[in-house]
Parts: C-alpha cells; structure tokens; sequence
C-alpha cells in the first residue's frame, strides 16, 4: 500500500466521524470570537499559519534527535526537545483553528493526525522527564 491509498483509506475511515465531530465542536466552542479564528487561521497573512509553525517542534526534536547521535550534546538536545514542546499547544492552537472549515474527508485525517501526534508529543514529553533526571539515554528513545 502506498501513502496515496492509505491516506484514501483515512479519509474513507467513518468511525472517526463522531471523534471527528467532537474536535470540530470543540473547536468552534474554544475559538468563538470570528476573528480570533480568522486571526489564528492566518487571515493577516494571506496563509494558514498551522503548516508554518508545525515547523517549530518538528524541526527542534528532529534537531534533538540529531544530537543524540553524538555524545556530549546533551544539554542542546534537552533545550531543543524543550522548545518542541512548548511550541506544540500554539501548533494544536492553529490546528484547531482550521479544523471546523475541514470537509468530514479532511476532518477524518486530522483525527488520526491529531493522535498521532498525541502520541509524538507523549514520547517527547517523556523523553524530556528523563532528560531532566539526567538519563540522557532514557530521554532519546521512545
């Protein structure tokens, strides 16, 4: 199976219809002022502002994963897996902001990418509980 037919297999997926509606309903609850979500979708800028700033935890734990390769960057790769997690509620922030003007196609994909990344962020998070401790090993596996 290529990535083409898996993606038309997520997006065929109706059992996350009702996930689906719930992120969307959460989302317009969360995001009610219009122009908070015009603002927050990018509306100023002329582009959504979401696949911009997913640029921020993945580049920071790519780069985090990078130097785990080499001894002796432990401390670059805690601040980095850091700023990865701190830039991930703005990224959801953003993401939640274009969902509800998803198609139920499209909003079945963002369920599954939402706890995809739900996992991510979990195996990151906990990678940098370790890393705190000082378990420099513990903190780059997950």
């Amino acid at each position: 199976m290529n990535l083409h037919q898996a993606l038309r297999t997520v997006e065929n997926l109706r059992a996350a219809d009702r996930p689906a509606a719930a992120v969307a309903a959460v989302a317009r609850r969360l995001l009610r002022p219009p122009r908070l979500r015009e603002v927050l979708r990018g509306s100023w800028l002329g582009h959504p502002v979401h696949p911009l700033m997913i640029t921020v935890p993945i580049g920071a734990w790519v780069c985090a994963s990078a130097l785990d390769a080499q001894p002796g960057n432990e401390e670059a790769a805690r601040r980095l897996t850091g700023i990865g997690l701190a830039a991930a509620p703005p990224t959801v922030l953003l993401g939640l902001a274009d969902y509800d003007r998803l198609g139920p196609r499209q909003q079945r994909v963002g369920v599954v990418h939402a706890i995809a990344n739900t996992a991510a962020l979990a195996c990151f998070t906990a990678s940098y509980a370790a890393r705190l401790r000082e378990s420099h090993t513990g903190g780059g596996s997950c």
